[in-house]
């Protein structure tokens, strides 16, 4: 099992994946634990989080895009309301 990884991509490379094209979520200021099944990609619009996975802690804000592997077991707690477009796979 991998780690999070976050880059801050250009508009070029968002074109590129064609993240305007992926669904939506958006989430109020909370804390909840998550399984990842499969990998997922996200690219944050607005807001923050906090992702603790064991003892490391990874923040992700808005013009992240944050890759998390398959079986990783996380807590995300969201420190600003956020929106972010995602993909599964």
């Amino acid at each position: 099992m991998g780690q999070i990884t976050v880059t801050r991509p250009s508009q070029h490379a968002l074109e590129e994946l064609g993240v305007r094209n992926w669904e939506t979520w958006t989430c109020d200021v909370s804390t909840f634990d998550w399984h990842y099944d499969q990998k997922e990609t996200c690219y944050v619009l607005e807001g923050a989080v906090t992702v603790t996975v064991g003892q490391d802690k990874v923040d992700i804000k808005a013009g992240d895009l944050a890759i998390f592997p398959a079986g990783m077991d996380c807590t995300w707690t969201v420190t600003s309301p956020i929106k972010r477009h995602y993909k599964f796979g």
